[in-house]
């Protein structure tokens, strides 16, 4: 790496490598973050889902459950993110 510390990036120390920044100085903000995805799945099984005819139990319930515990857990996740207090999340 250089010996000059990576321009606009606060995450790294003066030889590139990863560091926690310090923000315990910071005033809490609010923030909003929205996330997105896809799942690809044969017809069959999207009908069988829809129908509740799964013999695990209601896949959409649990596909909620295991989204909103991903947010909470983001900062065990993410390296180097740091935990935010989470007033809301939803999943749809």
């Amino acid at each position: 790496m250089t010996d000059q510390p990576l321009a606009g990036f606060t995450h790294f120390d003066a030889e590139g490598r990863a560091v926690m920044v310090d923000v315990s100085g910071k005033a809490d903000t609010e923030r909003s973050a929205t996330a997105r995805g896809s799942v690809l799945m044969q017809p069959e099984t999207l009908a069988l889902i829809l129908q509740g005819g799964v013999k695990k139990g209601d896949v959409l319930s649990v596909a909620r459950l295991a989204g909103i515990m991903g947010a909470k857990r983001t900062p065990d996740l993410i390296p180097l993110c740091h935990p935010l207090m989470l007033t809301s999340v939803k999943v749809d």
